[in-house]
């Protein structure tokens, strides 16, 4: 979507129509006005009671720790967020219902929904893919307070586990290396349907290849994978259940008759080749037929699952004997998959006999066959099968990843820091709970050699930190943590997504694919240290020496002194 002046959007409610008619509509539609918490408009209906509907508020949304043990995060749900606030309006069913539960509240109040929209709404965002760290703005909303604070509960749903999944498959691609294929498969295994989706779109922004989920393919555009189940192979009980053995040949030249015996004569070559020193007896006959009747319907695109049976005894002989009738056909077989046992050994095995059918038959790139594993794998199976040495090519993976089995949730939080221009701040005897105040803008310093080295916050009204120049960076309350930084390098993370009524510039909210290439590129970035798997090195974020003394100042300002008796 390409950006577009911000005038155009600053007359009222007609503009703010076209802007919601140009971003589209949430993907998911439940996300509507509705999808609060009831506090929420307990607080709408206070503020305007006491006049305070249409104070100027900011709000920072943000989160406080790193997920999964790791130091670092990728934000997403950026689009879902624009999306809901272009399309933020209640329907008179909504005004019946909030009127049938808050029968206490004034007819007017309800009078003054029916006229709320998002149209005097700033939101400012990092672009979404960035990788992010604790403490820093994902996103800063600015607008009158009590529709700001409709807006609270939505957006943080749409950030938490989209920013949660999304990492979760940057860490799997992290862990499995550039070169394998990734495959989400949680579609049977993700909360409900509206989970599974986006499951699906975060994890390929997330650096996944491909989904099984088809309703996603056609929402996002992203590709699509899927063999058969163990129950196509078992639904076989002989070779005579398939009526058709007719294949015509790749090229259309010609037509093989009877495909079923091919693979049988193939079987019986590789049953006897000395290569393979005689260990494939008697396969699977039932099987076999599953794969043969498979290999018919897809002849271009045959990948079979080999451990119905036995693996090794079976699967894998049944599987080169079509592959092999395949390749007299002009055809040229995908690979496997393996669901059960020992992966790393069993692929290993599997690889072996590719290599020596290649070999025995003069079959060119047999060798190179796809080996696809999967149950239940996770980021720790598959780094112990990294240890152990493998011959997998792509994994498929389902619950683990898109349930985000080792943490329920990333914990994201939407605190009040600025209203009528002044600072507020939410204290807590647990420091990482303190907010840091005011309107913030907010910068990445990059180092000589291209990494990032520090996030730095900094109060609105200060100039922006320069390359070349020398800035004190602080901890935002640790006195002792500080040091100098001479950015090579600076890259303010804030930008305008949404201008409500001001005249600035709206960012472009990019395509799924450039997201995801913004994913890739922002973690290729990251220093090695910081995004490994055990033990890495925290992240540095801070703030300037002004904004630390704000902070403070306004911290002694505003928690209560005790008394001692």
């Amino acid at each position: 979507m390409a950006a577009t002046p911000a005038g155009a959007y600053a007359n009222g409610n007609g503009t703010h129509a076209v802007m919601a008619a140009e971003v589209g509509a949430p993907t998911n539609p439940m996300a509507t006005a509705l999808l609060t918490d009831q506090y929420q408009f307990s607080m709408a209906y206070a503020y305007w009671k006491a006049g305070k509907h249409a104070d100027r508020a900011v709000f920072d949304l943000y989160f406080r720790k790193n997920p999964f043990g790791g130091e670092f995060t990728v934000f997403a749900g950026l689009e879902e967020c624009i999306k809901f606030i272009a399309n933020f309006k209640f329907t008179e069913d909504d005004i019946s219902f909030l009127q049938s539960v808050m029968p206490m509240c004034e007819g007017a109040f309800f009078d003054y929904l029916r006229e709320v929209d998002c149209s005097d709404v700033e939101v400012y965002s990092i672009p979404e893919g960035s990788v992010v760290f604790p403490k820093v703005p994902l996103m800063r909303v600015e607008g009158p307070v009590a529709v700001v604070q409709l807006l609270e509960t939505p957006f943080v749903n749409l950030i938490n586990y989209a920013s949660l999944v999304t990492t979760n498959a940057a860490r799997h691609r992290h862990v499995a290396g550039k070169t394998k294929v990734l495959l989400e498969f949680g579609l049977r295994r993700a909360q409900g349907p509206d989970g599974a989706i986006s499951a699906s779109k975060y994890c390929f922004m997330g650096g996944f290849d491909a989904t099984s989920n088809v309703l996603a393919g056609n929402l996002f555009g992203i590709p699509l994978r899927g063999t058969h189940s163990h129950a196509f192979v078992s639904s076989y009980m002989s070779l005579d259940e398939i009526p058709d053995k007719t294949l015509r040949s790749k090229d259309g030249s010609r037509v093989c008759q009877d495909f079923v015996s091919l693979v049988q004569e193939w079987l019986q070559k590789i049953q006897v080749a000395d290569s393979l020193g005689g260990v494939f007896g008697y396969t699977n006959q039932s099987e076999l037929a599953a794969f043969a009747s498979y290999a018919l319907a897809f002849p271009s695109n045959f990948l079979a699952l080999v451990d119905t049976y036995d693996v090794m005894r079976s699967g894998i002989p049944n599987f080169c004997a079509v592959a092999l009738a395949l390749h007299d056909l002009g055809y040229k077989a995908s690979g496997i998959r393996l669901d059960s046992g020992d992966l790393a050994y069993l692929s290993i095995e599997a690889r072996k006999v590719f290599c020596a059918v290649e070999k025995e038959f003069n079959v060119p790139g047999f060798g190179k066959m796809v080996i696809t594993a999967s149950n239940d794998l996770n980021e720790e199976t598959i780094d112990a099968l990294n240890k152990q040495g493998h011959e997998v090519d792509a994994f498929g993976i389902g619950t683990y990843l898109v349930t985000c089995y080792s943490q329920a949730a990333l914990g994201c939080v939407f605190k009040l820091v600025e209203i009528n221009s002044k600072p507020r701040i939410k204290l807590s005897e647990d420091v990482a709970k303190v907010s840091i105040p005011c309107k913030k803008r907010c910068f990445r310093l990059y180092g000589k050699e291209g990494y990032p080295l520090v996030d730095i916050m900094i109060r609105e009204s200060e100039p922006s930190p320069k390359a070349g120049e020398r800035i004190l960076c602080r901890h935002p309350f640790i006195e002792s943590k500080r040091a100098y930084v001479v950015p090579q390098h600076v890259e303010e993370l804030l930008q305008c997504y949404w201008p409500g009524r001001s005249d600035k510039p709206r960012a472009e909210l990019p395509s799924l694919d450039k997201i995801r290439s913004r994913c890739m590129q922002q973690l290729e970035k990251l220093r090695p240290d910081h995004i490994r798997r055990l033990n890495p090195t925290p992240y540095k974020v801070s703030v300037s020496a002004k904004l630390y003394d704000f902070i403070h100042c306004l911290w002694l300002n505003e928690a209560p002194v005790g008394e001692l008796q």
